[in-house]
């Protein structure tokens, strides 16, 4: 299988500012690698963790860490149906997420930590299978999400960026390594 082209990174117009923190954690231009690799950076956390330290919060009325974890999958899908939704030239617009409000909806609190290994392995593994077959043109089509435009580029960069911002937060809160 072939890899994501190395298109350069996203144009500030390509995604709405408030995507710039994700955006601008992510300086590589070869998303395939970035990607990929946080495959195994994820396997190895989760791994590395016990249930008990899973249920850990560093501040009452903040997520755990397996909310956190669960917050980050229920990213990948949402931020993968808009990337695929805009690269079959379906310009939306599509709606927002909330993640407050999909996280009292879920049930993440209460999932063990092999099933969360396997949800983001999956979910990730199923958009690097997607992405890579995207043509350069693909990656330049833009939709609207949460009303504001966005290439799909963009969106591969924001959801590298997305998990790079939570693994930051599990190291420095949680104290996570």
């Amino acid at each position: 299988m072939g890899a994501i082209p190395d298109t350069g990174r996203p144009a500030s117009d390509e995604y709405d500012p408030f995507y710039e923190t994700y955006v601008g954690l992510v300086p590589e231009t070869s998303l395939d690698e970035v990607l990929d690799q946080q495959l195994e950076i994820v396997a190895n956390l989760i791994a590395g963790l016990s249930e008990s330290k899973a249920d850990h919060r560093y501040a009452p009325g903040k997520w755990s860490i397996r909310e956190v974890i669960g917050h980050v999958i229920d990213t990948e899908w949402v931020f993968s149906n808009r990337a695929l939704w805009f690269a079959r030239g379906n310009p939306g617009p599509l709606p927002g997420m909330d993640q407050d409000d999909f996280a009292r909806a879920s049930v993440y609190d209460g999932v063990a930590l092999p099933i969360l290994a396997e949800q983001f392995q999956s979910i990730r593994a199923a958009g690097l299978a997607q992405y890579r077959t995207f043509s350069e043109q693909i990656l330049g089509r833009r939709g609207t999400a949460s009303g504001g435009e966005v290439s799909v580029r963009a969106l591969l960069y924001i959801l590298a960026g997305h998990l790079r911002h939570h693994l930051r937060v599990l190291k420095d809160r949680y104290l996570v390594t």
